[in-house]
Formats: C-alpha cells, sequence, structure tokens
C-alpha cells in the first residue's frame, strides 16, 4: 500500500514496487517520503513508530523546524537535516498569474545547482542506512521531497514516467495543505493558485532539462554530486529486490 494514512500527515507514502530498467523492483518498506514530522503526535506517532523507520532525512531549513518542530528523538534514530534548497521563497504568496509549470521546474533546477553538498550528503546516507526504514520529508513532501525522491528512483533505474506519476500523488494532498495553510490566522492568504499542487509537467520538465544539462541522472550524481559507482551501487543493493 503506497499511502499511509495518519491523522496529521497529509502525504507519508512508500516508493517501493517501481520497476527498474533491468527487471528488478524497488522494494516496499525500505524509502519513505512525508510532509513535517514535527506534526508527530499522539495516535500518529504510535503508528509511526510500528514502521521501524530509523533514518530520517529532513531537507528543511533549520529556521522551519525551530517554528514547526522535528521528529521526536528516540532510541537508534539516525536523525539528518541536510537543507537542500538555497533560495526560499513563499509559495502561498506568490502572484497569481505565475505559471505553475515552468516556475517549479525552475526551483527544481536551483535546487540541482545550489544544493550539491547536501543531496550528495542524503544520497550516500540513504545508501549507507541498515536495512531498516530510511524517510525522506520537508515541509509538504512535495518539492523538495519530491525532487530528492525523483533522484533516488532514476538512479536505481525506475523510469521517468513512473518518476513523473510518483511526484504527481501529491496532488491528492493539495487540498489539505490550503486547508492546513488556512486555518492558521497568523498566514496570510494564499495569492497563488497553484499553491499545494505538484503538476506531472513541473516533473517532466525537470527530468528532460536534466539530462539535456548533464548527460542522465547518473551522470549528475556522478559529476556534481560525486556519487561514485560504489555508492551508487550500494543505493540500488539497499533499495532494489536482489
Amino acid at each position: 500500500m503506497r499511502h499511509i494514512a495518519f491523522d496529521r500527515l497529509h502525504n507519508f507514502r512508500d516508493v517501493g514496487g517501481y520497476s527498474t530498467s533491468d527487471g528488478r523492483t524497488v522494494q516496499w518498506r525500505r524509502l519513505y517520503r512525508s510532509d513535517g514530522l514535527g506534526k508527530l503526535a499522539g495516535a500518529d506517532w504510535a503508528k509511526f513508530q510500528t514502521l521501524g523507520v530509523k533514518t530520517v532525512i529532513d531537507l528543511r531549513y533549520p529556521e522551519e523546524i525551530v517554528r514547526r518542530g522535528r521528529v521526536p528523538d528516540y532510541p537508534g534514530l539516525t536523525y539528518h537535516n541536510l537543507s537542500i534548497e538555497h533560495r526560499p521563497y513563499k509559495q502561498a504568496t506568490i502572484a497569481p498569474d505565475v505559471e505553475p509549470v515552468r516556475f517549479l521546474a525552475d526551483r527544481n533546477a536551483e535546487v540541482l545547482d545550489d544544493g550539491v553538498v547536501e543531496l550528495g550528503q542524503a544520497l550516500a546516507a540513504i545508501a549507507g542506512a541498515d536495512s531498516t526504514p530510511v524517510v525522506i520529508h520537508c515541509a509538504a513532501g512535495k518539492d523538495r521531497t519530491g525532487l530528492l525522491a525523483a533522484l533516488v528512483l532514476a538512479l536505481v533505474g525506475v523510469d521517468d514516467e513512473d518518476i513523473i506519476a510518483d511526484y504527481a500523488l501529491t496532488e491528492l494532498a493539495a487540498h489539505k495543505f490550503v486547508a492546513d495553510w488556512q486555518a492558521n490566522p497568523a498566514n496570510p492568504p494564499i495569492t497563488w493558485p497553484a499553491y499545494g499542487r505538484s503538476p506531472a509537467e513541473s516533473m517532466r520538465l525537470t527530468l528532460k532539462e536534466l539530462a539535456a544539462t548533464h548527460g542522465s541522472a547518473h551522470d549528475y550524481a556522478r559529476d556534481r554530486l560525486g556519487a561514485d559507482d560504489a555508492l551508487l551501487a550500494a543505493l540500488r543493493a539497499r533499495l532494489l529486490d536482489p
């Protein structure tokens, strides 16, 4: 089951089950993606603990963690804060006429260019984790998380169309992100109609431009992230069925 239902987490899901170009399959219960784990409490916290997660990669800015909290500490947890985005912006208050596909693809390109150190560290953390599950997350589990998940899936050989479809699944939670924002009286009104959205075409454009600029995801990971053959082999060994 890809989506795992929580009361306060809206976008927690398993990235397993996708086929790869060499006929293997991404294992279930190895890598999860989510919105902010600082919301975990009560029944949600109890449910999260049953998943056996031992590694959490939090892609948010440190100031976001101060404001919204982080995953509660517990025995055996390895927690990484790797802020891959270096040019902050506020999606809720973007001008209403900004077209989302090009805008979001441009933000992805910025992260791929600016966040090479943290992206490389995130790949190493996933590849180096033991057989227990890893969760990657940001605030909504949409942009930063979506880009890292796409990169990981590309590097283990998942087809672009499946990567795009996985990214677009966040659309199912968009209305909940809007409701959460509007429920907080301290937040300004939403001005951007695409707030909370994850249009498939923005990831399609990201993957196309990544290939055009760097040759392939593998070339990008090798040349920009310092991911050598040993790391990529470890990533595949950890995430794929034997």
